[in-house]
């Protein structure tokens, strides 16, 4: 059979079709972009327009590529970036942007939420995070969450939140388009930190709901990431080129969906992504939480388990951020390479290929250099919006490639440090899966094997792992593949990369030195940054 799953990241759709039989193979992709609005007082913004723009344009287009027709479309599915806030109205209309998981805008409202009290841990209000954590083992303790968004619209846009008819993320405002269906999947109303995970007690919990100021009747009915949302209405049938009436899935969040596409399907194992921001994950069949790095289990798209999970919040937005900044900024250092790289007859098919290659000519340790990846902020294994990302101990003697390789090697620091914080609570695998688009260079692979000291397994197209485990949920639904470890065998290994020894002593030195940089500059950094 056939499916179309729709990966929604921070700056772009990609559109795949996949046929799924005793095998799972992506036929063709399409790509288009839309805009993230960053706004001076901390804000970040989409635009639902843009996003549905983008998904007519390459899912008529995806068929430019293949013999394949619309009528043979078996289900649709979205893989979404999670944790923004979508208020619609009656009829699923969003009334004003989204927030993106980005935005941070919501100072005073933490501060209100689970950041006032006489009594607190790590910031937090004890008696507020002690219900939460009694609940759902996890609790708001971020500026970024989406319930203090959800607030700051209702203290600062009075208007529109009067408004409101339901709290969507972006999954859910996309299956609303599609199905005229107003519902949440699990996934996506655990991370709004409201959901009971308790057995029995699975759903909404209108305690916590209160305790924050939630209205209740703003939380949409529930549905399984397996279910069939609804089926594709005829006004989005005729925009998107397909026939009415195919079966939309509830599919989920990219951290929900990347550990299924990666093949991550049993208990106990662990996979590491790296694409614009990077987590470190674990399959449980229970929930675990350590407050004090900011690390939970969340829900998983398998029902009944759950992902241990500790988030990086920019990996290879880094690697795009020194691209574009100190790649291409100077003009004359990398031009005659990209237009190497734009050349059919040149080996290399991108930029992302040659710097790559660069990176390979540097030795491990970066001749000295250590980058830290925290671009905006930082989620685990501590919660820091004013951190900021640096260049340490640059010399004379350093060239642009040291920078470079400085620069993954610092992403591969901070997920071994995620590492360590897991298998402090857990057992995670010794074998990892690598996914995303930072594994699909054998370079960066090789590294994250070195600084982690686990052998690394990579996939094919590891940058579809998201939209790969929505097409197996897809199939599970659909009741075309038996069990979740029959799905994960679809996804077989492609690469193996075991740890060198050699490169121990110098990553073990740098790795030690990356540890202590950030609590020797927190105090600088909430003295430029802070509010």
């Amino acid at each position: 059979m056939y499916v179309i799953v729709y990966d929604f990241g921070t700056s772009a759709v990609k559109t795949c079709l996949f046929e799924i039989s005793s095998t799972i193979r992506l036929i063709c992709h399409t790509n288009a972009e839309y805009g993230l609005y960053i706004l001076e007082n901390g804000g970040a913004e989409q635009d639902t327009e843009e996003w549905w723009a983008a998904i007519t344009k390459t899912t008529k287009s995806l068929f430019d590529k293949t013999d394949i027709r619309p009528s043979e479309i078996a289900g649709i599915s979205f893989c979404t970036q999670m944790q923004g806030v979508v208020l619609v109205d009656e009829h699923g209309n969003a009334l004003r942007r989204p927030m993106s998981f980005l935005d941070t805008r919501a100072v005073d409202e933490f501060k209100e939420g689970l950041g006032k009290g006489l009594i607190k841990v790590s910031g937090c209000n004890v008696f507020k995070l002690f219900r939460n954590l009694h609940i759902n083992k996890t609790a708001s303790m971020s500026v970024k969450d989406p319930v203090y968004k959800y607030k700051w619209v209702e203290k600062n846009e009075p208007d529109i939140f009067a408004k409101v008819y339901k709290w969507l993320d972006v999954n859910d405002y996309l299956i609303a388009r599609c199905t005229g269906n107003i519902v949440r999947t699990v996934d996506s109303a655990f991370s709004t930190f409201l959901y009971d995970t308790r057995k029995g007690k699975e759903g909404w919990n209108i305690g916590l709901a209160k305790m924050y100021g939630v209205k209740p009747e703003h939380l949409p009915d529930l549905i399984e990431c397996t279910d069939e949302a609804g089926k594709l209405i005829a006004k989005a049938a005729a925009e998107l080129g397909l026939p009415e009436g195919i079966p939309v899935f509830g599919g989920g969040g990219d951290a929900t969906l990347t550990g299924i596409g990666a093949g991550c399907t049993k208990v106990g194992q662990t996979h590491i992504y790296v694409g614009t921001s990077g987590w470190v994950i674990t399959l449980m069949d229970h929930q675990a939480v350590d407050p004090l790095c900011s690390m939970t289990g969340v829900m998983s798209g398998l029902k009944g388990h759950f992902h241990y999970y500790a988030e990086l919040e920019t990996a290879g937005k880094c690697f795009e951020w020194f691209k574009d900044h100190l790649a291409l900024d100077e003009v004359g250092v990398y031009s005659h390479k990209i237009s190497i790289s734009e050349d059919h007859g040149s080996k290399y098919n991108s930029l992302y290929e040659y710097l790559s290659d660069e990176v390979s000519r540097v030795p491990p340790g970066s001749n000295g250099v250590i980058f830290t990846p925290w671009l905006h902020g930082n989620r685990s294994p501590f919660e820091d919006s004013c951190a900021a990302g640096m260049f340490f101990n640059l010399k004379l003697e350093n060239s642009k490639r040291d920078m470079i390789r400085a620069v993954w090697e610092g992403i591969c620091f901070h997920l071994r440090w995620l590492l360590e914080c897991e298998s402090a609570k857990i057992k995670t695998s010794d074998t990892i899966r690598f996914v995303g688009g930072g594994a699909r260079s054998p370079v960066t692979c090789q590294m994250l094997a070195d600084i982690t000291g686990r052998v690394i397994e990579t996939i094919e197209n590891p940058q579809n792992a998201g939209t790969v485990g929505a097409a197996l949920l897809i199939a599970l639904g659909m009741n075309k593949i038996e069990s979740a470890e029959e799905a994960g065998k679809l996804i077989p290994v492609d690469a193996v990369y075991q740890p060198d020894s050699k490169n121990k002593a110098v990553y073990e030195m740098n790795y030690q030195v990356f540890r202590k940089l950030y609590k020797s500059n927190a105090k600088h950094f909430k003295a430029l940054n802070g509010s």
